[in-house]
């Protein structure tokens, strides 16, 4: 039978390498995941020395951050690209990051590099991705029985709404004559 132990210092990195070669992760969001441990341990009550394991975890992060393992800037760049092609409005995207602990001034950045590429600036981008999350979710000129589009105009109107899109941007998108 296994006894649990409380977690130790040693055992912090080869976690936290084991995290990080599973997900991406900024450095706040891998001090969560590695603080939850403390915590979990805790509820099955163990005896954490926070006042150790703490310090270390801060100290973890900051060297991974120095080897290269941690880049929040990149980090929050591959995730603005992915969510704005994915259809997410640019405020959904900077609440995403948001609580993935990517900082506002890191987060701005990404999400600037990642409308870059898009067509003509933020309008141009936000435009491309309420179109995505039009055609993901068949609304307005995506539907695919054109008969009902005029009944469910207000409907689709309000998903798009409700996904961080400005009214001027949804009604053009919904308004639209052709895809």
């Amino acid at each position: 039978m296994h006894i649990p132990q409380p977690p130790t210092v040693a055992e912090l990195e080869p976690a936290a390498l084991a995290y990080l070669s599973r997900f991406a992760a900024s450095s706040a969001h891998l001090r969560r995941v590695l603080l939850r441990r403390l915590s979990r341990a805790e509820m099955r009550g163990l005896t954490v020395d926070r006042a150790v394991l703490v310090p270390a975890i801060d100290a973890l992060v900051v060297r991974l951050a120095e080897r290269g393992l941690l880049d929040d800037p990149a980090f929050a760049r591959g995730l603005a690209t992915s969510l704005r092609n994915r259809g997410r409005s640019r405020r959904a995207v900077q609440q995403a990051m948001a609580t993935r602990g990517v900082e506002r001034s890191v987060a701005d950045e990404a999400l600037a590099v990642a409308d870059a590429d898009g067509e003509a600036g933020p309008e141009g981008a936000e435009l491309t991705a309420a179109r995505r999350l039009a055609q993901r979710r068949r609304l307005g000129p995506f539907r695919l029985d054109g008969a009902q589009r005029a009944e469910r105009r207000e409907k689709d109107l309000a998903a798009l709404a409700r996904a961080g899109f400005s009214f001027a941007i949804a009604r053009q998108v919904i308004d639209a004559p052709t895809e």
